[in-house]
């Protein structure tokens, strides 16, 4: 895609904080415009710093229109709302049956596009189950396929702790895994990217938090991610997650089933403040 890097010099103030902000200093002023060179084009990774960081909105790139932008001047969170938002939420493992809302949905998927990556790079691929009959589905495939490897103890190397749940599962006929829920978010980025795990904990993290403050439940699915990837990858691609990709983590979610009264208490925790070095 081309650069399309433009500024309104009518609007331009000069101040600068374009160029300031640039993390690869591509842009440089000429007089008391910034300007882009053709060669700089190719390096840049369009986080779009430039663009955010214009006080007028003089500045476009990529074809964008400043005026299409959120604004965010002067709105922020509360610090104590947020944190007691942060505070309060607990790994939910029971879920009403009923489906999120599909606006609910769309808000969480467009919020967490905004997710920062490795160098910019926003290869982070989303696998949403939003139907949970599809769900359901994948419930029912999973522990066939979980029976078989249970019964004939097919289990590779490695999977004793996966192996109690799976049997628990199993012999009490419970959805150990997937903890009943409706809803299913993988998060995967191509093996090749700068770091795919991380961008998908972050993705995930930014979507743990936006669901939480509609009244959504999640849940960290170690369990299920650990089924998929080691021992019924072939569910992966059956879901559409190409070969190429690691599957950073698996996110279950619905309306929860539980309600929690207050925040849980925490004594200690490991802090090294460093006051001197050499």
């Amino acid at each position: 895609m081309a650069l399309q890097f433009q500024v309104d010099e009518d609007v331009c103030v000069g101040c600068g904080e374009c160029a300031n902000v640039c993390p690869f200093q591509l842009i440089e002023m000429k007089g008391d415009i910034p300007a882009i060179s053709e060669s700089n084009e190719l390096s840049c990774v369009q986080c779009q710093h430039c663009f955010a960081v214009c006080s007028t909105g003089a500045l476009s790139i990529l074809g964008l229109d400043p005026s299409d932008s959120i604004t965010i001047n002067g709105s922020s969170v509360e610090p104590l709302q947020l944190s007691t938002l942060m505070k309060g939420r607990r790994s939910v493992r029971l879920y009403k049956k009923e489906p999120v809302a599909r606006q609910d949905l769309d808000l969480l998927l467009e919020t967490i596009s905004y997710a920062p990556t490795g160098v910019n790079n926003r290869q982070v691929h989303f696998t949403m189950i939003d139907n949970p009959e599809v769900m359901e589905r994948l419930r029912e495939r999973t522990y066939e396929k979980l029976n078989t490897i249970h019964s004939t103890n097919a289990y590779p190397p490695g999977m004793d702790y996966f192996k109690q749940y799976i049997a628990d599962a199993i012999e009490n006929n419970r959805d150990t895994i997937f903890r009943g829920a409706p809803h299913m978010l993988i998060a995967s980025s191509p093996k090749t990217s700068p770091s795919p795990e991380v961008d998908c904990h972050i993705a995930l993290t930014y979507f743990e938090l936006l669901a939480a403050s509609m009244g959504l439940g999640t849940v960290w699915c170690g369990l299920g991610k650990g089924v998929l990837t080691m021992l019924i990858p072939e569910l992966l691609r059956e879901l559409g997650i190409p070969e190429t990709h690691l599957v950073g983590y698996v996110m279950m979610f619905g309306k929860p089933d539980v309600t929690y009264h207050r925040t849980v208490q925490r004594s200690s925790m490991s802090v090294n403040r460093v006051q001197k070095i050499g």
